[in-house]
């Protein structure tokens, strides 16, 4: 008996979990239906014929219904974990809080969160998080482009030489790195910092400035780990100096499953020139910059401050091919011969589901 992957139409969300070269991939063999919502994959550029073209079988709604996998971008609403088969499979980007695995546990489903795949070499296929922090790193720079009322390059003219914008991350993950890579692209002067001292040959290595602060805060999985008020201090003292003179900065800086950091003050961003922008890609789990509005934009003293909740579903169709492949890939370990057959034991499946058999996974 085929096996049966559904894909809902996700209010509020413009990526989709699958595109339809995937679905041809997965529905080639025979041994796997792939039901797609009407209308699923629209915002992200993909029309329904595409996907009935693909292979997959098109419904009007409840795609999620009697499936054996639940695929979305995005956690669940109420109404459709209600309404997920008992012993199914939902996969996504969980943020699994307590009321959800509550309900998930309720009703006996699988549950894997996408954000807890871990970050070791053989799941860089399925490093959902990595992919759409690097879209979101580049679509950083772009908003900060559109805002600044500059050129980044430097530029001679007949009249005179233009002087370069200066950029600051903060934060060397994948989101900054791809930010660094960037704004050196468009010819900004960039400088960066993270706590992880490993980060320098990375930042280095794509035409920045590494700002050291002499703090090693590296923690697994190339996190960073919290800092002390002694490294706090010592933070806050090197990002005075260079913050005033940015013209554009970027803040990438978050915890799993952990309130952002708050690095960047408010007498900081008062240091700026007018016409600066702060964009703040932590917005989402409260914000990097103590004046961030989450999901808003907003001036203060002549400095743009971007909130954005969710850079990389600004672009949705790139980032919804990444994320399909990554799912395409984490597939290949939930599915063994035309059957559901996860191994639990394997150390990414362990890391990444949240809950199982009704209860919570540690």
């Amino acid at each position: 008996m085929a096996i049966t992957i559904a894909v809902t139409k996700e209010p509020g969300e413009s990526r989709v979990a699958l595109v339809p070269a995937v679905v041809k991939r997965l529905t080639a063999s025979g041994d796997s239906i792939v039901r797609m919502e009407r209308g699923a994959g629209q915002r992200a550029g993909h029309a329904d014929q595409d996907y009935a073209d693909a292979g997959a079988v098109l419904v009007e709604q409840g795609a999620h219904r009697d499936a054996d996998l639940v695929l979305q971008v995005a956690a669940p609403t109420a109404g459709v974990v209600a309404e997920l088969r008992e012993g199914s499979i939902l996969v996504g980007f969980l943020n699994p809080l307590d009321a959800l695995l509550q309900a998930l546990c309720a009703r006996r489903i699988t549950a894997i969160a996408m954000e807890r795949i871990p970050r070791s070499s053989r799941a860089q296929a399925m490093d959902a998080l990595s992919s759409q922090r690097s879209i979101a790193g580049y679509r950083a720079v772009l908003i900060a482009a559109s805002r600044y009322g500059r050129f980044l390059p430097m530029l001679t003219v007949p009249t005179g030489t233009v002087r370069p914008a200066t950029l600051l991350v903060i934060g060397a993950g994948v989101s900054g790195l791809q930010a660094i890579a960037t704004a050196r692209r468009l010819g900004a002067i960039v400088e960066a910092t993270d706590v992880r001292p490993e980060s320098r040959e990375q930042v280095e290595s794509l035409g920045g400035r590494f700002l050291s602060a002499e703090i090693e805060a590296g923690a697994a999985g190339g996190y960073a780990r919290e800092l002390s008020d002694t490294e706090r201090a010592a933070q806050q003292q090197l990002l005075a100096r260079h913050v005033a003179h940015a013209n554009l900065i970027i803040t990438t800086a978050e915890i799993p499953g952990r309130t952002a950091p708050r690095i960047v003050s408010a007498a900081m961003v008062e240091s700026m020139a007018s016409g600066s922008v702060l964009v703040d890609l932590a917005a989402a789990s409260g914000g990097n910059c103590e004046l961030t509005r989450p999901g808003e934009e907003h001036e203060h003293q002549g400095v743009r401050i971007c909130g954005p909740r969710n850079a990389a579903a600004e672009m949705p169709a790139q980032a919804s091919e990444l994320y399909a492949l990554n799912l395409q890939h984490l597939l290949g370990l939930l599915i063994k011969d035309g059957a559901v057959a996860p191994d639990w034991q394997d150390d990414i499946l362990a890391a990444a589901c949240v809950c199982r058999d009704g209860e919570e996974s540690t």
